[in-house]
């Protein structure tokens, strides 16, 4: 039988991973595990390092968007008062989702990943669940799907 001690949720803010979250930490406080909340921001295509001011502002709005991300984990961790029982961790990654989640993963050796097949993003109808099968199928841990 899985007992984990590090838990994994990549959260999207909807509704789908607060579900997901709420089931992590309900595992976390039965088993005194550690709970890691996620956020990645989807990399960005264009980089604009030879363009003077405007790299300027790019990288302003590049540390907006993670301090804003940051305060996003926090509003959401404080929607769970269990939040405040077990020991918590957030992290904003930069990237492809399933690609940063599976490295963080491993960086942090995570035995639990709780995740929500279906995300918020309008584009996510088309690729139902795609990050969460990406994950599934990469993790070298135990995956659990959540709806």
């Amino acid at each position: 039988m899985l007992v984990p001690t590090k838990i994994l949720v990549p959260t999207d803010f909807s509704e789908y991973s607060d579900r997901a979250l709420e089931q992590a930490l309900d595992i976390a406080k039965q088993y005194r595990a550690k709970v890691y909340v996620l956020h990645v921001l989807v990399e960005e295509l264009y980089h604009f390092e030879d363009l003077g001011n405007i790299a300027d502002v790019w990288q302003r709005m590049e540390g907006s968007r993670l301090v804003m991300a940051r305060q996003n984990l926090q509003n959401q961790l404080d929607k769970f008062p269990l939040s405040k029982e077990v020991e918590v961790f957030i992290n904003v990654r930069q990237g492809i989702p399933y690609d940063e989640i599976l490295k963080e993963e491993k960086e942090k050796g995570i035995d639990l990943i709780v995740i929500a097949f279906l995300g918020r993003t309008g584009i996510a109808k088309y690729f139902i669940g795609s990050v969460a099968r990406n994950v599934l199928k990469g993790s070298k841990c135990q995956v659990l799907l959540t709806k």
